[in-house]
């Protein structure tokens, strides 16, 4: 199975995208998701990340014409999970490792697939309306890394 991403060009294309709400839609999938937190993390750091990651991600939505609601667009929960997961998987490599293969190895475990946050929230606890809106606790186990 070819890895998704062959080299840390694209994911910093995808990164730098989303900020200046230039990124195709198209490619602002799960992957592109992780793409972007991932070099952001590298390139930024964890708290500046887990701080503008949300503002980062409503204005990208807005120039889109996604609406971020109760109901759709914006979710803080998955979004801060999905911080603290790649971060738990970057902390496991060296910092010069190259991005893509940090990024490919996430993307080819638990995380890598899209219904992950599954595994640690109820579906009506995490598209509960305090869900998008702030932080939630999983309620179905305790997330395997450290928040």
């Amino acid at each position: 199975m070819p890895k998704p991403f062959s080299s840390d060009a694209r994911i910093e294309r995808i990164a730098r995208g989303l900020i200046d709400r230039s990124l195709p839609r198209s490619e602002w999938t799960h992957a592109g998701h992780f793409a972007a937190v991932t070099w952001l993390l590298r390139h930024r750091g964890n708290e500046a990340v887990r701080h503008s990651m949300p503002q980062w991600i409503r204005d990208y939505n807005e120039v889109n014409g996604v609406a971020n609601t109760d109901t759709g667009g914006y979710h803080e929960t998955i979004t801060q999970a999905s911080i603290r997961a790649a971060h738990s998987v970057l902390a496991a490599h060296a910092d010069d490792d190259p991005l893509h293969e940090v990024l490919n190895v996430l993307l080819s475990g638990e995380f890598g697939r899209s219904d992950w946050v599954l595994r640690y929230w109820s579906r009506a606890r995490l598209f509960a309306p305090e869900a998008r809106r702030g932080w939630v606790d999983p309620d179905v186990r305790p997330l395997p890394f450290q928040a």
